[in-house]
């Protein structure tokens, strides 16, 4: 099937792997099945003989392949999936249609609702659909409301069948008497309102009047001479879409006969509403600058609801789509969700939710990040969430505002956080102590910001800076963190916030520090001591990218902790300066150190002289208890790993566990590689590669 298993993943079962990879293959007709006489056999069929085997299923592009798992013939398949999926991927989504949607949304609702899934990820949608987004998330969170003029769902029982059917979207929306519907689904239509600028702007502008809350709504239904209690007005005609006013008389008119036409507006609203055969073009048209389609004569009254969003969406100023979004939200002042018609989310009901969210490469809009935010402040089966570089900006300040919500919640169950980005409003230690705050449960944190905040950018639109709800100089709660890992951008860093957030963290196990730069040794001296002081658990400290050739003190200091048993310097050039001193010392330091495992010095330039004086630390006379070993990437060459080899040979050393040798200049004399690999087989299992150094060098010297 000319397909390879990522090199990150462990395959345990080649057979179930093989059968997976098939599954999905016939499932999007990348293999043909009528070439093999037993595949096209009639009693045979290949979806439902590898179902059993398939534990994670990805779905790509235009949704293929969900039109086919829930077509009659393929229910059991879907039924064998239920019970056997646990992961769902979206990869590369595009724009899809009304049929594929819905087809979608009775997948999610069996493998979800009815089903074992229990993760769901989206990567690389560099130009999300919100209507399918949020279809995904409210399905994931485990809301169900079957689709215009879709099928019941045959598990859901009486229940099921007995609630009330979706009307058009656009009288959920604005209608003053609406049924009681899936509250996330109401909140998806209201904030579909909120598109973001860069595509409002481009839409013709309308009725200057027009705006979806409550209050502008009764101002300008007063203004036109309508009593505010007979609800809205219909969606916008031909006649206000080319910039012509109505006259009062015309809108009531145009409302009687609304009214005295019910029935065919909603044989017209089912029609709408029946699955197309092409997809929707709406980020065509917004690049286009072309006006949404409208409807001449009776009809416009129930016009499409994505050409009335557009045509509202066009007429809001920069500070309305903050405000609809609040209202809609109800996550940053605490304020009631039921204002514009949607009810509390515990007021509905829910099926089966999934435990894991990732996104990845996903930006999202205004409407999306409101929802995701909505959905999260009740999602208590979520056990781990991952947002990495969805282009949050001041979303994050609601995001925070959702998961202290959540973490308020009996039953909460979130202990894992993964968040990164390009930017962040705030910087990322003060980020790291409103999360800690914000989730004092959490026992997972990984943080990662790309590029410093910019304090001259306001964080909220009106405010001049962040909540002061979300940033305090009150002390951190203790705390139940036991993994932090921080990626920092450029720039010093304040040791002391970094201190309050490791004071706070008695039960701290394992700390990654990933490009982290501090204003001097002392600064970084201070958070080694609150490590010793503070984090008497600390098992695995992990250093990335940070020039430590001025802290060789405090690197001695750590090597000689007896609490700790991993430590990685990676690309930390320890042997920059005073290698001839710091050696021997690093050397003698790890001879008297009993309880460190693991020692991983990737990128430091240790050469084959460090080389050779590192492999004193397993000689006869040291006490150290060091079973890992990382050398990679660190000018190595064959002779210098040989006389290692002899040398661990003649010291007698029993197997001390792996040692890495990847990107090392061991092709210069490939015989001499070759023979030091194999004496080293003999002590320890050794892991390395065919790396090209020439190449390797010659590519560094191109991008000088």
């Amino acid at each position: 099937m000319k397909t390879r298993p990522s090199s990150l993943e462990s395959v345990t079962c080649w057979r179930a792997k093989f059968m997976e990879a098939f599954f999905s293959h016939v499932l999007r007709g990348t293999i043909d099945v009528s070439s093999d006489r037993r595949l096209c056999d009639q009693r045979f069929s290949p979806l439902l003989h590898s179902s059993r085997h398939v534990r994670q299923l990805t779905i790509c592009n235009m949704l293929q392949g969900a039109t086919e798992l829930v077509a009659e013939p393929n229910r059991r398949v879907l039924e064998t999936l239920a019970s056997s999926l646990h992961t769902l991927k979206f990869r590369h989504l595009l724009f899809s249609d009304v049929a594929a949607q819905q087809s979608l949304r009775q997948l999610l609702h069996q493998l979800i609702h009815h089903g074992a899934v229990s993760q769901v990820s989206l990567y690389s949608w560099p130009v999300p659909e919100s209507a399918l987004f949020i279809l995904i998330l409210t399905m994931s969170a485990g809301f169900w409301q079957p689709g215009p003029g879709g099928p019941p769902c045959h598990l859901c029982g009486e229940a099921s069948r007995g609630r009330a059917t979706s009307r058009d979207e656009g009288s959920l929306l604005l209608g003053s008497r609406r049924p009681r519907r899936d509250a996330a689904e109401r909140c998806a239509a209201a904030l579909m309102a909120t598109r973001r600028k860069s595509e409002t702007k481009q839409m013709p502008r309308a009725t200057p009047t027009t705006r979806v809350t409550r209050r502008s709504t009764h101002e300008s239904l007063t203004a036109s001479g309508t009593d505010p209690k007979r609800g809205l007005h219909p969606p916008v005609t031909s006649h206000e879409a080319s910039g012509t006013k109505r006259p009062p008389s015309t809108l009531a008119t145009t409302s009687s006969a609304s009214a005295s036409s019910s029935t065919s507006s909603s044989k017209r609203a089912s029609a709408n509403s029946a699955p197309q055969p092409k997809p929707l073009k709406r980020f065509k048209q917004a690049a286009g600058k072309k006006g949404p389609r409208v409807r001449q004569g009776s009809g416009a009254e129930s016009e499409d609801l994505y050409d009335f969003v557009f045509i509202v969406a066009g007429e809001k100023e920069d500070g309305e789509e903050m405000e609809i979004g609040e209202v809609a939200c109800g996550a940053l002042d605490g304020s009631d969700p039921s204002c514009m018609g949607l009810p509390a989310l515990e007021a509905s009901q829910r099926f089966r939710s999934i435990s894991t969210l990732e996104l990845f490469t996903v930006p999202l809009s205004t409407e999306a990040a409101l929802t995701l935010c909505h959905l999260l402040s009740s999602w208590v089966s979520l056990e781990s969430l991952t947002l990495s570089y969805n282009g949050l900006g001041s979303n994050i300040f609601r995001l925070l505002d959702s998961l202290r919500a959540l973490s308020g919640q009996a039953g909460c169950r979130l202990r894992a956080l993964h968040l990164s980005d390009l930017f962040s409003p705030l910087p990322i230690l003060e980020l790291t102590r409103a999360i800690v705050r914000a989730l004092p449960l959490l026992r997972v944190l990984s943080i990662r910001v790309d590029h410093p905040s910019q304090r001259d950018n306001p964080a909220v639109p009106g405010n001049t800076g962040p909540p002061s709800h979300i940033i305090g100089d009150e002390e951190i709660p203790e705390n139940c963190l036991e993994q932090l890992e921080m990626g920092f951008p450029r720039g010093a860093q304040p040791a002391p916030l970094l201190c309050s957030v490791l004071k706070a963290s008695g039960s701290l196990q394992q700390l990654s520090l990933d490009s982290a730069t501090f204003a001097s040794p002392q600064d970084f001296g201070l958070v080694l001591q609150t490590l010793k002081e503070y984090n008497l658990a600390l098992k695995r400290l992990s250093f990335h990218d940070m020039n430590l050739a001025d802290c060789q003190s405090e690197v001695l200091f750590l090597l000689q902790n007896l609490t700790l048993q991993e430590i990685t310097f990676s690309f930390c050039r320890l042997f920059e300066k005073r290698r001839a001193q710091f050696l021997p010392e690093m050397v003698a330091a790890m001879k008297g150190n009993s309880t460190l495992k693991g020692l991983r010095l990737p990128g430091n330039r240790l050469g084959n002289a460090g080389l050779l004086a590192l492999a004193d630390v397993f000689s006869e006379d040291s006490s150290s208890s060091l079973c890992q070993l990382d050398i990679s990437s660190n000018c190595i060459k064959p002779d210098g790993l040989l006389e290692f080899a002899k040398r661990l040979e003649r010291w007698g050393r029993g197997a001390f566990g792996h040692l890495r040798l990847f990107q090392n200049w061991l092709d210069q004399d490939a015989v001499t590689a070759r023979e030091a690999i194999r004496r080293l087989r003999a002590t320890c299992h050794v892991v390395s590669d065919s790396w090209d150094s020439s190449q390797a060098f010659a590519d560094y010297v191109s991008t000088m």
